[in-house]
C-alpha cells in the first residue's frame, strides 16, 4: 500500500514558516508538492546561509518538495500557474489578502480553472476586519492575541518576550495540514473543492484555551502577566510543575493532581503542610506554605544527580524528565527508537539529519523521498511535464518569467 496522500498534487506559494511547514508534512504523507518561489527565492534561504541560497531553516521546512521559480508579476509566469492548476488537488497560499489577486493566484481565478481544487489560504489577521490588510509574523500574532503575556516571559526591564520557537507559526502549519486533509476527505464525498482559511490570529488564540474563555457563571481567571513566570513567587506557587537544579544538571517535574503532588513530596522526603490540612491556595498561609515547600524541594533536589532522581521519581509514579538541549537529541536513544530522526543527502549540504515525519502510519507509511530543492532545481522538469518545449522554456527564461 502506498502513502496516505500518494497521488495528491500540491502547489505551494509560500515563504517563511507556517505554509512551508504545512507543505512539508503533506509531502511526508506522500503528496507531490511543488514549491513556487520568486526568482530570488524564499527569504529563509538567505537567513544565516551556510552556502549561497541555502540555510538550516530552509532545509528544516522544505523536504519532500520540488522547486519552481516564477516571477508571478509577469503574465507568462501566471500562465504557467494556470496550466498547472487543472492538474493540482491543493493550492496553499501564504500572503496578505490583497496579494493573490494581483498575482493571478486568488481563489476565484484558480477555482474557475479547477472546481475540485482545495485552496488553503493562510493570513496573519484574517481576510476580514480593519487589520486584515496588515502583514504579520509570529511575533505580531503573539503580541495582539495576548499569547506573549500568557507565556509570561519578560526581559530584565519587564518587557514581554516572545515564546520561541515561533509557536504560532509552527502550530498554524499543522492546522493548515489537517485542514487540507479534512477538505480532501470532504471532496471525496461531494466531488467539489473549497476554500480553506487559516490565520495566525486564530491559532494563537486557540493555543490559550482556558485563558480565552468567558463564562456566564463567575469562575477563577488566570490574569496573564500579573506575576512574572520567572519570579521567585511564581516558582514557589508552581513548586509541583517546574524545573529544579540537581547535583549535575536540571530536572522537570509535572504533578497536576493532589495525588501526584503527594507522591512527589513523599519521594523527595519533604513535608508539605498543604497535604495535611485544608489551606486556601491564594491565602497568606497558602503562599507561605508554598514558599517553604519550594525552598525545601530546591535544597533536596541538589543532593542527587538527575539520573538518581529520575529513578526515584519513576518508582514513585511521578512525571519527570531531564532538561535536554535539542542539539543533543539527534543521538538520543528514545528519539531514535521512535523513528523521529531521518537522514538524506542534499546536493549542497551533503548528509543531513533532522526531525522526521511526526505521524507513524502502519498501512500508509510516511517517508522522506526528496531533500529540500535547491533554488529552481525542478524548473525544467515541471515545465516539461506541463508540455512546454525546450524552446518555450528558453523563452520563459529570456523574458524573466522563470529564473535561470
Amino acid at each position: 500500500m502506498g502513502a496516505a496522500l500518494e497521488g495528491i498534487k500540491v502547489l505551494e506559494f509560500s515563504e517563511m514558516i507556517a505554509a512551508p511547514f504545512a507543505g512539508m508534512h503533506l509531502g511526508d504523507l506522500g503528496a507531490d508538492v511543488i514549491k513556487v518561489e520568486p526568482p530570488e527565492g524564499d527569504p529563509w534561504r538567505r537567513s544565516l546561509e551556510f552556502a549561497p541560497n541555502e540555510s538550516r531553516t530552509f532545509l528544516s521546512l522544505n523536504r519532500n518538495k520540488r522547486g519552481l521559480t516564477l516571477d508571478l508579476k509577469r503574465p507568462e509566469a501566471q500562465e504557467v500557474v494556470h496550466r498547472l492548476v487543472p492538474e493540482m488537488d491543493v493550492v496553499i497560499v501564504n500572503y496578505r489578502p490583497d496579494v493573490p489577486k494581483r498575482l493571478g493566484i486568488d481563489y476565484e481565478t484558480l477555482s474557475a480553472l479547477n472546481p475540485r481544487l482545495i485552496y488553503a489560504q493562510n493570513t496573519a489577521m484574517g481576510t476580514r476586519g480593519e487589520h486584515s490588510h496588515r502583514p504579520g509574523y509570529d511575533l505580531i500574532a503573539q503580541a495582539v492575541t495576548g499569547l506573549m503575556l500568557t507565556g509570561g516571559r519578560v526581559d530584565f526591564d519587564g518587557v514581554p518576550m516572545p515564546l520561541t520557537p515561533a509557536i504560532g507559526d509552527y502550530a498554524t502549519g499543522l492546522v493548515i495540514a489537517f485542514a487540507v486533509c479534512a477538505a480532501l476527505f470532504a471532496r471525496e464525498r461531494t466531488g467539489v473543492g473549497q476554500k480553506v482559511d487559516t490565520t495566525l490570529l486564530g491559532t494563537s488564540l486557540a493555543l490559550q484555551t482556558a485563558t480565552f474563555i468567558r463564562t456566564e457563571i463567575a469562575s477563577p481567571v488566570l490574569v496573564a502577566g500579573s506575576v512574572s513566570a520567572e519570579s521567585p513567587e511564581a516558582r514557589a506557587l508552581n513548586a509541583y510543575y517546574r524545573v529544579y537544579r540537581t547535583q549535575d544538571s536540571m530536572i522537570a517535574v509535572a504533578c497536576l493532581t493532589p495525588t501526584q503532588q503527594r507522591k512527589m513530596a513523599v519521594a523527595l522526603g519533604v513535608t508539605d503542610v498543604r497535604h495535611e490540612r485544608q489551606i486556601v491556595r491564594g491565602s497568606e498561609e497558602g503562599r507561605e506554605a508554598a514558599v517553604q515547600f519550594s525552598a525545601a524541594a530546591m535544597t533536596r533536589f541538589l543532593t542527587k544527580t538527575t539520573g538518581e532522581w529520575l529513578d526515584l521519581l519513576d518508582a514513585a509514579g511521578v512525571s519527570a524528565g531531564r532538561v535536554n538541549k535539542v542539539t543533543e537529541l539527534l543521538d538520543d536513544p528514545q528519539v531514535l527508537a521512535n523513528d523521529l530522526v531521518v537522514e538524506y543527502q542534499h546536493p549542497v549540504a551533503g548528509a543531513v539529519s533532522m526531525v522526521g515525519p511526526l505521524i507513524q502510519m502502519e498501512q500508509t507509511p510516511t517517508s522522506v523521498r526528496r531533500p529540500p530543492p535547491t533554488l529552481g532545481q525542478h524548473n525544467e522538469e515541471v515545465l516539461t511535464e506541463l508540455g512546454y518545449s525546450a524552446a518555450e522554456i528558453d523563452k520563459l527564461r529570456e523574458v524573466g518569467a522563470v529564473a535561470h
